[in-house]
């Protein structure tokens, strides 16, 4: 079960594309910009003007005075220009991100970025869909910081549709002319551990469109690595998400070292966890674990064949 969480929009608003909550935008702040898609004319002339304006604009929104400090903090070790620009991202597009957590850590840029002309989906699990106990109360407590967060930042961060999904049948696809791009950052070793990653591929290759792209990025294991020891780590190999995706039916178009780290070892006592910004460890070792920073990363672009 997919569902919407957003506040209801009277009928008469919607446009002629049933984006709930592209009309909402209209209700709540007029400053959001003309949602509707651009025609095949505009969309031609914006993508002559070249991938200069994009980054320009992708580094304008990544210096929002909105965006929380400790999460402009990690700029340094996510690269958020250089990887969301090798994923070709542009703000015409439909952009669904998959659980970004209850600090919005990309909610911030990609938002605003898209608010003028294309449409942010922010993908979180259904606590509805849990029973009752820590895992349950883990997902609403996401769900609500999420909530927050965007409030607290109401107009660069208007135009954002919460699409609440269940965890054991993943559907993204409730978007009228289909995903340009989808984005999942730091979430496939969670689902190779709870035996779910092949269901949510195959959910990512069906709620995209022909030619879109499915941009990952997650802690990379050294090439090799036995699946229980990833399981355990939170590091896996390229190898093991590119089979992932490749069976749900995409092609690898690209990989990039924009996200990498070679200080990172990958060889801790509690795994990813150990380094910033969990830190699990012991509070004599913090030193030695901030100085290594954040995850050796890959970072993938794979590509939804284009029907003939």
């Amino acid at each position: 079960m997919t569902r919407i969480v957003s506040p209801p929009v009277d009928a008469s608003l919607r446009l002629s594309r049933p984006w709930l909550w592209v009309a909402l935008c209209a209700v709540l702040l007029s400053g959001c910009g003309a949602m509707q898609r651009k025609t095949a004319a505009e969309a031609e002339a914006s993508a002559a003007a070249g991938p200069a304006v994009e980054r320009a604009m992708l580094a304008a929104n990544i210096a929002g005075e909105w965006r929380d400090p400790k999460n402009s903090a990690r700029d340094a070790y996510r690269h958020p220009e250089e990887t969301l620009s090798f994923f070709g991202l542009r703000s015409d597009q439909n952009v669904v991100e998959i659980t970004p957590g209850g600090a919005g850590w990309y909610t911030e840029i990609l938002a605003p970025y898209l608010r003028a002309e294309g449409h942010y989906v922010a993908a979180l699990v259904d606590p509805a869909m849990l029973p009752e106990g820590r895992g349950r109360d883990y997902q609403q407590k996401t769900m609500d910081d999420f909530k927050a967060r965007l409030a607290k930042h109401p107009e660069p961060l208007c135009c954002v549709h919460i699409l609440a999904f269940d965890p054991k049948q993943p559907k993204f696809s409730a978007v009228d002319g289909g995903i340009d791009t989808l984005l999942t950052f730091r979430n496939v070793h969670n689902w190779v551990a709870a035996g779910t990653a092949e269901t949510y591929f195959r959910a990512f290759y069906a709620a995209l469109r022909p030619g879109g792209v499915l941009g990952v990025v997650d802690h990379r294991a050294k090439p090799g690595a036995d699946l229980e020891k990833m399981k355990k780590s939170g590091y896996l190999t390229e190898a093991l998400v590119i089979e992932l995706a490749t069976k749900a039916g995409f092609t690898l178009d690209a990989r990039s070292e924009i996200n990498a780290n070679p200080k990172d070892d990958t060889d801790h006592p509690n795994g990813v966890w150990t380094l910033p910004p969990t830190n699990r460890h012991d509070p004599e070792d913090g030193a030695m674990y901030q100085a290594v920073g954040e995850s050796d990363r890959m970072t993938l672009r794979f590509v939804k064949p284009a029907q003939n």
